[in-house]
């Protein structure tokens, strides 16, 4: 059976190559539209859910995979900054305390769905203003969920962290290693 990864994520398709899955990748056209009340963990796996579910109409006899990242600090969910002040804001929110990071993902393949989420608890150091605009300065954080990218020059924001490394990177990819196994 192929598997197609339907993110247009970089870091995404990195993981996955290095785990040792052979995939192509179809980015998603979904809406990504979820209610604003949804806890964090159905959010990122219904998301996921919509990436697949788009994916899978185009090659319906494919294993698709998607995924769906969010950073949650206080009940708030973080998304991708809209701009350098929401970078700002976001880094500035998270300085010197630990968040959430919830990756939701979905597998569809011809009668079977599987959606799971993991959780990865991650602590920042203290941030003065000037090492928050210096990284934001970068543009890393641009496109990144909770203005921060742990596996680039983020990673010197992050004190430590609880669970899955690659969770925080944006596919917690022996979860889904594990899970794969049985479509084999």
């Amino acid at each position: 059976m192929n598997i197609v990864l339907a993110s247009a994520s970089p870091r995404r398709r990195e993981l996955l190559q290095r785990a040792g899955v052979t995939f192509t990748v179809r980015v998603s056209d979904a809406d990504e539209q979820i209610s604003p009340d949804t806890p964090p963990h159905e959010a990122v796996m219904s998301l996921a859910r919509q990436k697949a579910q788009a994916v899978a109409k185009s090659c319906p006899d494919d294993l698709v995979i998607g995924a769906d990242t969010v950073v949650v600090y206080d009940g708030a969910i973080l998304g991708k900054p809209a701009d350098a002040a929401d970078a700002v804001r976001m880094l500035r929110m998270l300085s010197g305390k630990t968040h959430t990071v919830y990756t939701g993902v979905c597998l569809l393949s011809p009668g079977k769905a599987e959606t799971f989420f993991e959780q990865t608890q991650v602590t920042f150091y203290p941030l003065t203003q000037q090492e928050i605009e210096a990284y934001v300065a970068t543009g890393e954080p641009m496109d990144k969920a909770g203005a921060y990218g742990i596996q680039g020059r983020g990673c010197t924001l992050v004190q430590g962290i609880c669970g899955d490394y690659f969770n925080v990177v944006g596919l917690p990819v022996a979860a889904l290693c594990r899970r794969l196994s049985a479509y084999a």
